[in-house]
């Protein structure tokens, strides 16, 4: 029984220090416990929200923006299920200019640039690149809010001029 406690102990200690975790005597006492939560949180991955206040992160606003627009543009799940109502909205005045790509065309490839955060405004965003015949480039800001309650849609597109 020793043996294993002290082997159990020596897991929990490499697992918290994986983690950067600070051992107490709760932790050394109850090695099995703390073994436990740190595969847990091992476990848990990116998928688990880092930001305190349950807002989406720039990282995970970017898996979602690369996600979401591939290589040529958003499916027609994405455009219903992961877009606001507010944006459908305004698309659907645009019937023959695709707003969410800001062009009329699909393009060649995408590109999804730096996400910048802004908590105070509750959004994030990043530079949208679409690549087109003849080597020509068009950007466009896409925007995600950060409320991490709510599955993560797209909440606008500003088109550049």
């Amino acid at each position: 029984m020793l043996r294993h406690v002290s082997r159990t102990s020596a897991i929990a200690t490499a697992a918290a220090v994986a983690l950067g975790l600070t051992l107490t005597a709760t932790a050394v006492a109850t090695p099995v416990t703390a073994a436990s939560e740190a595969s847990v949180q091992q476990q848990s991955g990116p998928s688990v929200r880092t930001d305190p206040n349950n807002r989406y992160t720039a990282e995970e606003i970017r898996r979602f923006l690369t996600s979401f627009y591939g290589k040529h543009g958003p499916n027609a799940w994405q455009r219903e299920h992961q877009v606001s109502a507010e944006l459908k909205k305004k698309a659907a005045e645009t019937p023959d200019y695709d707003l969410l790509l800001c062009a009329q065309n699909t393009p060649r490839n995408i590109s999804v640039g730096k996400v910048t955060t802004a908590q105070s405004a509750r959004v994030g965003w990043a530079t949208i690149t679409t690549y087109w015949s003849g080597n020509r480039t068009e950007h466009f800001t896409a925007y995600v809010d950060l409320d991490a309650t709510r599955p993560i849609e797209l909440l606008d597109v500003a088109c550049s001029a």
